[in-house]
C-alpha cells in the first residue's frame, strides 16, 4: 500500500513524457542476413549427416566416433533450424509492416512456409527441406531489402 501510494507521488511530481516507436531498436538494425546464415548451416549439417557412414557394428571405437559425430551435426543442424526460426519471426513480427502487405500480399504466407520449414529441417533429415529453407530466406532477403529500396547480393555457401 506504502509502495502503490509512493509510486503515484513520483509520477505526479515528475511525469515521464509519453514516447512511441515504430519498431523494437533504431531503425536499420533488422537485417535477413543472420536467418541466411543459419539456413546455411542447417543445410550444410543435413548434407554431413547423410554423408556420414556408420562403421562396422564389431568396431567400438569407429562406432562412439561415429556417433560423436553425429550427434554433434544433430546438435549443430536443431540449433541453426532454431535460430532460422527466432531470426525469421523477428523479421516477420518486429520489421514488416502492414505497407509491406500491400506491396507483397503472399508476405505472411512466405514467412509462415519457411518457419514451417525450419521446423522440419529439425524434425528430418531432408535436404530436400534444407535447400527449400535455403530458398525460402533467399526470397524474403530480397524482400527486405526491396522493401530499403536496395538490392544486396545474395551469397550461397559452397
Amino acid at each position: 500500500m506504502l509502495f502503490d501510494k509512493s509510486k503515484q507521488l513520483i509520477k505526479q511530481l515528475s511525469p515521464a513524457e509519453e514516447v512511441s516507436a515504430h519498431c523494437d531498436g533504431p531503425c536499420g538494425v533488422y537485417d535477413p542476413s543472420s536467418a541466411r546464415i543459419a539456413a546455411e548451416a542447417v543445410l550444410s549439417m543435413t548434407k554431413k549427416m547423410q554423408a556420414l557412414t556408420p562403421p562396422a557394428a564389431d568396431d567400438a571405437a569407429a562406432m562412439a566416433s561415429y556417433l560423436n559425430s553425429m550427434a554433434r551435426y544433430i546438435q549443430i543442424k536443431e540449433e541453426q533450424a532454431h535460430l532460422a526460426k527466432e531470426e525469421l519471426l523477428v523479421l516477420w513480427t518486429d520489421y514488416f509492416k502492414p505497407a509491406h502487405l500491400e506491396q507483397f500480399p503472399d508476405l505472411h504466407d512466405k514467412f509462415w512456409k519457411a518457419t514451417k520449414l525450419c521446423s522440419t529441417t529439425k524434425q528430418e533429415v531432408n535436404l530436400d527441406a534444407a535447400n527449400q529453407l535455403m530458398d525460402a530466406v533467399k526470397e524474403i532477403h530480397e524482400i527486405f531489402w526491396k522493401t530499403k529500396n536496395r538490392e544486396v547480393t545474395w551469397y550461397t555457401a559452397s
